[in-house]
């Protein structure tokens, strides 16, 4: 955990210099064009490679605070030049970043230790998100960044949609919107090869059908979801508008800190019972920081920007979800999804903790210390309970080019 990481995650800047690099080297194949613009003005590039009609999109920085995904497209970007099987029959399509906006307020390229990421850290509100707005918001109010994607996707038809996302602390999973069978296998070897862990029981994909180890298919739209009170849903996100044009949506996560506990299959002895100590966990948690801002918001000066925005959006999710795991019965009994369960009642409150220090400290203010603390101590018991441990940076990126070469071929393979 004290190991400073063998590489960075690059910037957005870095990844447009390096973009360009790769359309000038080969501009019998490549273009690199802005495709819109963010709320501040800042562009959304796109690198196309091969000029076949049938297409793969890869997006990368959907999430601000899931840095790997911009590594993984470069990666990947020099891969299907290099290997002329890959572009045989199909273009590839490189949406740089997603959220650059986003990503010029989450400032930890080299995180140390959780703590160093979460004093940096910044994910916006979800009707901010790009990928997540639609299922938050009306069409008329959709962010600029989230009607540049739909436009991609509705200008390229792709028949696969790859996001590349990340986790802070636990394993790799992968989410479809249409199963896609036999991809368990080459991913679970990628993950185990890169000694990476599968995440057998993520939180996220609550209630989802198996598909394989790690591999779960999304609820058809229609299909009751396993936390009702969440405000987002998945269904009416953006990885929905590929299935417009008889396409599909892969979303590829991939750890910064494994976690050998959240492949666990074995059945928890009390899940219920643990689940709703982790419920009344999350609300006392969630009082500590409440409790921060009430008090030091009078003092704080201006509008509310986007780091307080995204701090109160996320401690309004807890009452809901509380009460979503004290009265619905568990969606999965093992080991690894009480553990998924337990890691996401501690994000919550020290995402939104970290965010409101960094307004506290930029306005000098005199509860930052105390916010400091306690940002310290539950990245500290996040890291102990967990066994953290640092994924080298050329391995997360491995891992998630794999898997994306994999879907492409698999789904090609069944006619998609």
């Amino acid at each position: 955990m004290s190991l400073l990481p063998e590489l960075r995650y690059p910037s957005v800047p870095e990844l447009v210099t390096a973009a360009r690099a790769v359309a000038a080297h080969r501009p019998d194949l490549c273009a690199l064009q802005e495709v819109g613009v963010s709320r501040a003005g800042r562009p959304l590039h796109l690198l196309s490679v091969g000029h076949a009609p049938r297409a793969v999109l890869v997006v990368a920085g959907a999430h601000a605070n899931e840095p790997a995904g911009g590594s993984t497209l470069l990666a990947l970007a020099h891969r299907v030049l290099d290997e002329r099987w890959l572009r045989a029959d199909t273009s590839w399509h490189f949406l740089l970043c997603a959220d650059p906006d986003g990503a010029s307020l989450h400032v930890t390229p080299a995180p140390r230790s959780l703590l160093d990421y979460h004093l940096g850290f910044f994910r916006p509100a979800g009707p901010e998100q790009p990928e997540w707005s639609p299922s938050v918001l009306p069409p008329d109010r959709l962010p600029p960044e989230t009607r540049a994607l739909t436009g991609v996707i509705d200008t390229l038809r792709p028949y696969l949609q790859v996001t590349l996302h990340g986790t802070d602390l636990g394993g790799s999973w992968v989410q479809l919107t249409r199963d896609v069978p036999g991809l368990a296998e080459p991913f679970g070897k990628s993950a185990a090869e890169l000694h990476i862990p599968v995440e057998t029981g993520a939180s996220d994909a609550a209630g989802w059908a198996v598909s394989g180890p790690g591999v779960r298919v999304m609820p058809s739209p229609g299909a009751g979801a396993a936390y009702p009170s969440m405000p987002d849903d998945a269904r009416h996100s953006t990885w929905y508008h590929a299935h417009r044009y008889g396409g599909l949506t892969a979303v590829v996560e991939v750890p910064m800190w494994a976690s050998d506990l959240v492949d666990d299959p074995a059945p928890h002895p009390a899940p219920a019972a643990a689940i709703r100590g982790l419920a009344r966990r999350l609300l006392s948690d969630a009082r500590k920081v409440e409790q921060v801002l009430a008090d030091a918001l009078p003092r704080l000066p201006g509008a509310d920007g986007p780091l307080l925005r995204a701090a109160k959006w996320g401690l309004s999710l807890v009452p809901g979800l509380a009460a979503d795991w004290i009265h619905t019965p568990p969606a999965d009994t093992t080991m690894a999804y009480v553990g998924s369960v337990d890691a996401f009642g501690r994000r919550l409150p020290l995402r939104a903790a970290a965010m409101l220090l960094r307004v506290l400290r930029q306005a000098d203010d005199r509860a930052a210390p105390e916010l400091e603390r306690l940002v310290a101590a539950w990245s500290e018991s996040f890291a102990r309970r967990f066994r953290a441990r640092w994924v080298p940076l050329e391995h997360q990126t491995e891992h998630q080019m794999r898997t994306v070469v994999a879907v492409a071929r698999h789904a090609r393979e069944l006619g998609v």
